[in-house]
């Protein structure tokens, strides 16, 4: 019989990297936002506003609030086709980024949202 060995996957290029323990001290912080989008804010008026992993959730929150609110005003601006298309579909492509931010935070990883996650604020 041979042996096998466990190969961790490598880290994303370009991924941001924080530590396990501020990881897990910031996890409620960081998932508060996914939640109820306009308060991204909180990790940063908080103790947890030196923690890098505090902040790039913060970030993640804050260009989902953007993105929510540009969905809703171009949703509701257009006949129709806002009404009809981009308004439901948008609103169910917001709710799956939300609970990917979510499981993201609660895991404890930094990994970007698709789509929107490439931006960087603050």
């Amino acid at each position: 019989m041979y042996e096998q060995t466990q190969q961790q996957a490598p880290a994303a290029p370009n991924a941001p990297q924080g530590n396990q323990s501020d990881a897990e001290k910031n996890k409620a912080m960081a998932i508060v936002g996914y939640i109820i989008p306009i308060l991204f804010f909180i990790p940063l008026v908080t103790d947890a506003k030196n923690s890098p992993f505090a902040k790039f959730h913060a970030n993640q929150q804050l260009i989902f609030l953007l993105a929510a609110v540009a969905v809703n005003i171009v949703g509701t601006m257009l006949p129709f086709i806002g009404w009809f298309i981009i308004l439901p579909f948008g609103s169910i492509a917001l709710i799956v980024l939300a609970i990917m931010g979510i499981i993201n935070a609660a895991k404890g990883e930094m990994k970007k949202l698709p789509v929107i996650g490439g931006f960087s604020i603050i």
